[in-house]
């Protein structure tokens, strides 16, 4: 016993039984399923992306303010969900949408790389402490993507490239 179902272009269907049962059970069991082939279905909603807040700063070793030169693009056309602050320094305030915190960060510095040739090299935290949770979206997130990008950042001042870096996470046994 089978039943086929075809869709037409047109947004009708049909269907044909392959063996005939002639059981009344049987014939109600598969209106059901006959309707339900019928109708037409939504594809299924796609997941809303988590929203992660975290701010970026250009931390350089010269001292330029906020209204230096260099951050006038950035600071009239920042990514979305992004808003410039003053924090002695350039900075952003974002809410991004991501998979993990990590990804949210990620992307936003990628794009300002990619769109304003600045590398955002700090989340601002000043004393990440010693402290350890199990949330991946959290404030020890935040940590690990704010020692990251420093390491990254003072490793190109040291003449470091992304291979020896890359090198250094897998002999660590990063994932």
């Amino acid at each position: 016993m089978g039943l086929h179902f075809q869709r037409h272009t047109d947004g009708t269907a049909a269907d044909r039984d392959t063996h005939t049962e002639t059981e009344t059970d049987t014939g109600l069991a598969r209106r059901p399923v006959r309707e339900d082939a019928y109708r037409e279905h939504a594809p299924p909603r796609q997941p809303t992306p988590r929203l992660h807040r975290f701010a970026l700063l250009h931390d350089e070793f010269d001292d330029v303010g906020f209204g230096h030169e260099r951050y006038e693009t950035l600071r009239t056309r920042p990514p979305g969900g992004c808003e410039p602050v003053d924090r002695g320094g350039f900075a952003l305030k974002c809410e991004r949408p991501g998979r993990t915190l990590l990804d949210a960060v990620s992307d936003t510095v990628g794009e300002i790389r990619r769109e304003h040739g600045l590398v955002m090299n700090s989340l601002g935290i000043e004393d990440p402490g010693e402290r350890l949770d199990s949330d991946r979206n959290g404030y020890d997130a935040q940590i690990v993507a704010h020692l990251l990008l420093t390491a990254a950042h003072r490793a190109a001042l040291l003449g470091y490239r992304r291979k020896d870096l890359v090198r250094l996470l897998d002999a660590a046994g990063a994932v």
